[in-house]
């Protein structure tokens, strides 16, 4: 099954540090992508696999079903992969994914993003009482979530490059400028954003259906 990811891959970009303009000369190269199995294979007890790891190392990929439904719940890690600046692999499919990535959107993203920076902030008051140490990394990520949330919540797009506030995250991982008062700003203001944001209640099923159709229909063809 693995020949699923490098035959089939329909999407693959890089995340993580590199995508977001923090990454360092020894940065991994975070790989995520979205792969459409045969549609033959779906008529087999045995379904494809839902993801995969690898076949390169820090590489991920979910099977277009998957991908679509945890994109709809407006799952942030998998949201970014539709909007990410750094793009390897697009084919047809994929090229309809993103053209349709807006209809993935809705006011749920205030929720996910909100849960998301929250639990970071949870992990890192957790360790700071267990061992006297703040891991300033998860709080940068935090930090980094919270203004990907009010940004989509206010524009429609979801927030990857954030190098115009390089410098001030940075400072927050290595220790030399304070986070908690960020935090804070960051967190009434995914508030008010989630209070003024024009995205609908729900995403565009009918427009996700289309696009997952028209991959199952151009798979016959494998």
């Amino acid at each position: 099954m693995i020949s699923l990811v490098p035959e089939h891959t329909i999407l693959s970009v890089v995340v993580g540090s590199r995508a977001y303009g923090l990454h360092g000369p020894a940065s991994d190269h975070d790989r995520r992508g979205v792969f459409a199995a045969p549609t033959r294979l779906f008529w087999r007890l045995d379904k494809p696999p839902t993801h995969l790891d690898g076949p390169r190392d820090e590489e991920f990929s979910w099977e277009v079903e998957r991908f679509c439904a945890l994109a709809e719940q407006a799952n942030p890690t998998v949201l970014e992969v539709l909007w990410s600046p750094l793009v390897e692999t697009v084919t047809e499919d994929g090229r309809a994914l993103l053209d349709a990535r807006r209809a993935f959107l809705s006011r749920r993203v205030a929720e996910t993003y909100g849960n998301y920076a929250r639990d970071q902030l949870a992990r890192v008051r957790a360790r700071r009482e267990r061992t006297g140490e703040t891991n300033l990394k998860q709080a940068m990520h935090m930090i980094r979530l919270l203004l990907a949330g009010a940004h989509v919540l206010r524009t429609g797009d979801i927030l990857v490059e954030v190098s115009q506030l390089r410098d001030r995250l940075l400072a927050v991982r290595d220790g030399s400028a304070p986070w908690e008062g960020w935090a804070a700003e960051l967190t009434a203001d995914l508030e008010v954003a989630a209070a003024e944001t024009r995205l609908p209640d729900r995403p565009d099923r009918e427009t996700i259906d289309r696009v997952l159709i028209g991959v199952r229909e151009r798979g016959l063809q494998r």
